[in-house]
């Protein structure tokens, strides 16, 4: 399995490793910083997150990359294209590190994902969907151009606008 490297302009997607855990197991304990992705975690749950995110490449082709901040070298968060088994429809996801959010990392990351999609993958479509409550996520979905292409009800039960997202 090789799981590719894209460089943007101040960051690098690259393959999540054993070392990059500290930085899982640090953000998923936050409450306030993980509750739209499954946490608050203990660090073994954590750990679970970072072999699935490795597991993922092996079973779809496709997964979620580590994010690197170039300048610093420093793990920031995650960012890729997912399909959990009993979902109806693929996403695109992110978690950024409390630290280095409202620094556009998550519209740069979400940019290279995308583009990956369609050009790598040849999706006709890439898109995502997130809680009605997650309005940064929302924010972000409408700052890269995504439009809902209709609302969906999901495993969870909760009912979500899923956003087709644009290659720019």
């Amino acid at each position: 399995m090789s799981i590719p490297t894209i460089e943007t302009e101040r960051l690098i997607l690259r393959a999540p490793e054993a070392d990059d855990f500290p930085v899982y197991r640090d953000f998923f304990a936050d409450a306030d910083a993980s509750r739209f992705y499954g946490g608050p975690m203990d660090p073994s749950a954590a750990w679970r997150v970072l072999a699935a995110d490795l597991g993922h490449w092996a079973l779809r082709g496709y997964g979620r990359w580590a994010v690197v901040e170039r300048a610093s070298g420093r793990m920031i968060g995650g960012c890729g294209l997912w399909w959990a088994e009993g979902w109806p429809r693929s996403e695109l996801t992110w978690w950024i590190v409390p630290a280095a959010r409202r620094m556009g990392y998550a519209v740069e990351a979400s940019r290279a994902a995308i583009a990956f999609g369609y050009r790598t993958l040849g999706w006709d479509v890439v898109e995502t969907h997130m809680n009605d409550a997650n309005v940064a996520a929302r924010q972000l979905a409408e700052k890269l151009g995504g439009s809902v292409m209709t609302r969906a009800r999901f495993p969870d039960g909760l009912e979500r606008d899923v956003y087709a997202l644009p290659d720019r």
